[in-house]
């Protein structure tokens, strides 16, 4: 026995609930012989006779009966799959998988959020705290719908913008930013005999690069190299500056609470600018994505931070 189509399904369908051909005819938008044919053809596909024509129309037969309550079922859950498909690249009950670096600016993701609240209420929202390089696996294995990077990435299987740059502060104990403070802040070069507490070059190779570069253009020793894995949570960089042997780096609205032997400064020149990055698969139709990465403000110059 050959395979059924569905578009013979639905024909045949829609010629029982109508009790004639030309009724039907008229509701699916085809000729009167053409419909006659495709019925026809799922007949001699199984086989057996679906309908008694007769002068008052057209009614099923038994086998036609038990067809009918298949053909039904297997039409709504083809029509449900469709219905489904279609509002999740509308965005309506999705999850949008969002990838989230350490110390994003607290007003960055509010606005997208709202944005995506309003133009699609279905979409929950399911966020991972990675760094960019775990960041750019998952998107390309199809795990993230946006991440938000501190690196721009090459080639044109994914489209980004950016989203956020912030001049780049320091933490040292109280009593050394005191002694370091200028007027327009602390000299990047008035670090030299201080290690840096950095992150692991794994976590975000470009940032690292570029950051690195710039210390130890202003005569920066960097000391041991952070261990692979290791986070640079903000516990971690304040245990590191309370010791009084190093220096962290963070953006000026810094959310953590400082303890008081640990002071934030700006750099004199503001020499070290990071930036984030809202980066998703050039490929997507999801509507709820392009909604939720249009609500990110433009950074602008890197002018006031955050």
């Amino acid at each position: 026995m050959a395979g059924m189509e569905l578009r013979e399904l639905r024909a045949f369908v829609v010629v029982a609930e109508e009790g004639g051909m030309s009724a039907a005819a008229r509701r699916l938008h085809l000729s009167q012989p053409a419909l006659s044919q495709t019925v026809g053809m799922l007949e001699r596909r199984l086989g057996v006779k679906l309908l008694v024509r007769s002068s008052a129309g057209v009614r099923p037969t038994e086998a036609g009966m038990t067809l009918l309550a298949e053909a039904r079922a297997v039409l709504a859950r083809h029509d449900r799959a469709l219905r489904t498909m279609a509002a999740y690249l509308r965005g309506d009950g999705g999850v949008l998988h969002v990838g989230i670096p350490l110390e994003l600016p607290s007003d960055l993701l509010g606005p997208a959020l709202e944005r995506l609240a309003v133009a699609h209420p279905g979409t929950r929202v399911q966020a991972r705290h990675l760094s960019t390089a775990a960041q750019l696996a998952a998107l390309q294995a199809g795990e993230l719908d946006v991440g938000l990077l501190r690196e721009r990435p090459p080639g044109q299987e994914l489209d980004a913008m950016l989203v956020s740059r912030e001049r780049l502060g320091v933490l040292l104990t109280a009593d050394r930013a005191a002694e370091l403070r200028g007027p327009d802040g602390i000299r990047l070069e008035e670090l030299t005999g201080l290690e840096w507490v950095g992150f692991p070059r794994s976590g975000s190779p470009a940032w690292f690069d570029e950051l690195t570069a710039i210390l130890r253009s202003h005569g920066l020793d960097l000391g041991p190299a952070a261990p692979e894995g290791q986070e640079l949570i903000a516990q971690v960089k304040l245990a590191a500056v309370s010791m009084g042997r190093g220096f962290a780096l963070a953006p000026p609205r810094w959310p953590q609470p400082l303890p008081p032997a640990v002071a934030w400064s700006a750099l004199a020149g503001h020499p070290l600018v990071r930036r984030t990055w809202a980066v998703w698969p050039a490929n997507s139709r999801r509507r709820d994505l392009a909604d939720f990465v249009a609500g990110f403000r433009d950074p602008g110059d890197a002018g006031d931070p955050g």
